[in-house]
């Protein structure tokens, strides 16, 4: 039995066996409401005060039955109404305030929409990387997972605007739609290109018609979890070491060796040098420039240089990743 339950059954309870105390004595002894009343409340919590009247044989019997029966009301009474404050709606609406605070201070943070086994798994590899988060699902299921895990979530339609402005879309780094359902996964693309214009949007799709909608509703990557998993398997079985590898800098936990995207900002002192430089400051290695005309160079050669608005794919060891963000930020 739920707690709200249990409470109505309390509330019920006590106010059966009040209302037999009070038509009990009126009948028996003849007393006025207000006196029956009150030697109802006194002596079923059990409080001693001496009797309004005198007694007679038959209102001590009835009296007897109604301690016997009504103590013990009382006492699940109390107990009902401390497990709704404790355990129930009160607790559970103190709870969400909380959250809700908790979600309202977050900034550069991820927006999950869709906690399912693709949401959950999203979010165990952002908790893995200390990557903040709130989740948004409106199945109590998948919220609890959330909740058991301790994460950030919101119990709510992620199709709805207002949900995700409380997921703190403002001031959210991106947004990850993994529902399973396409129709959902356009709309929630679309409302939140709308909200953001220039939010980081991944979108999963499961069909190439679905692909097609969400490019147009403004998804900045479109992920298909059937062709990404066809896709591994293929490169296990051709090329294992090379996918133990991408492993191993990528997923497992401490690893030495990591991979990293950093953006080149305007003003940023990594503009103008080459890479051969910023290898030779950092230890870190460039596997790869995605330039701002869109162009990808891979394996950049020594003397390439570095303009703003590039975005550097760079590998090393945690220290020498650190190093090479520093020297970003001085700007």
């Amino acid at each position: 039995m739920t707690p709200t339950r249990r409470f109505l059954w309390g509330i019920a309870a006590l106010a059966a066996i009040i209302s037999a105390g009070v038509a009990g004595y009126m009948l028996i002894e003849g007393w006025s409401f207000i006196d029956s009343v009150y030697m109802t409340v006194t002596t079923i919590t059990t409080v001693g005060y001496d009797e309004v009247h005198p007694l007679s044989e038959a209102g001590r019997i009835f009296s007897i039955f109604l301690i016997i029966g009504g103590v013990g009301g009382a006492l699940y009474s109390l107990s009902a109404v401390v497990a709704f404050v404790v355990e129930g709606e009160f607790g559970t609406r103190l709870g969400r305030r909380q959250m809700k605070n908790r979600i309202a201070k977050l900034k550069n943070h991820f927006i999950i929409c869709g906690y399912g086994r693709v949401g959950q798994e999203i979010g165990r590899f952002f908790a893995e990387e200390g990557v903040p988060f709130v989740a948004i699902d409106n199945n109590r299921e998948s919220t609890a997972i959330a909740d058991k895990e301790n994460h950030l979530y919101l119990l709510a339609d992620a199709t709805n605007d207002e949900a995700l402005k409380e997921a703190g879309i403002e001031h959210a780094r991106g947004l990850v739609v993994a529902v399973g359902s396409d129709p959902d996964s356009t709309y929630i693309t679309l409302s939140a290109r709308q909200l953001r214009p220039d939010l980081f949007i991944e979108a999963r799709a499961s069909s190439d018609e679905a692909e097609t909608k969400l490019k147009k509703a403004g998804a900045d990557r479109i992920i298909s979890p059937q062709r990404i998993g066809a896709r591994r398997m293929a490169m296990i079985a051709l090329r294992p070491a090379v996918v133990d590898f991408i492993d191993t800098v990528t997923y497992r936990h401490g690893r030495e060796l990591q991979m990293e995207n950093i953006a080149v900002n305007d003003g940023s002192p990594l503009a103008g040098q080459s890479v051969a430089e910023i290898s030779r400051r950092t230890k870190a290695t460039l596997l790869a420039i995605s330039k701002k005309s869109g162009r990808l160079l891979a394996n950049p050669q020594p003397e390439e240089i570095i303009e703003a608005g590039d975005i550097l794919v760079a590998m090393g060891t945690r220290q020498q990743l650190m190093a090479l963000e520093k020297v970003c930020e001085r700007c």
